[in-house]
């Protein structure tokens, strides 16, 4: 059975993608700890990151590295938090989240509701960023 993040990859599922490779997807979370609460994924179904082979464990976290560099711009903070638990959807993810405070990444705690033309412009802001980052390397 295919995952909730399976479904987004193939299209079967909207969502408010901010980056997309030939292996990974960068999309912000629905239900964000904090405004640029972004979850990186490899397009390939696996269910714990641990199970991914060298090139693309190396690989998910070069493309977060990447992504979380434009997180930091439009989301002004002291750093961009990285959390990989793994137990709410069967598919490896990174939670890149912008974070001041080692309690903003506590995932206990109420997530924000942020309407869908917020999360539009939050995802627009972020591959906007993007594309200024690549286009200097």
């Amino acid at each position: 059975m295919s995952s909730i993040f399976s479904k987004i990859v193939s299209g079967e599922i909207p969502s408010y993608k901010v980056a997309e490779s030939n292996d990974f997807l960068a999309f912000l979370d629905i239900q964000p700890l904090a405004e640029g609460h972004v979850l990186v994924i490899p397009k390939k179904e696996t269910d714990y990151i641990f199970d991914l082979d060298d090139d693309e464990y190396m690989g998910i976290w070069m493309f977060a590295k990447i992504v979380a560099s434009a997180i930091k711009v439009v989301f002004p903070c002291e750093k961009v938090g990285v959390a990989v638990v793994g137990l709410e959807v069967p598919h490896a993810h990174i939670h890149l989240v912008p974070i001041n405070h080692v309690g903003d990444i506590n995932f206990s705690k109420e997530k924000l509701s942020l309407s869908s033309e917020q999360l539009n412009i939050h995802a627009e802001r972020i591959r906007e960023e993007l594309a200024k980052l690549t286009s200097k390397s």
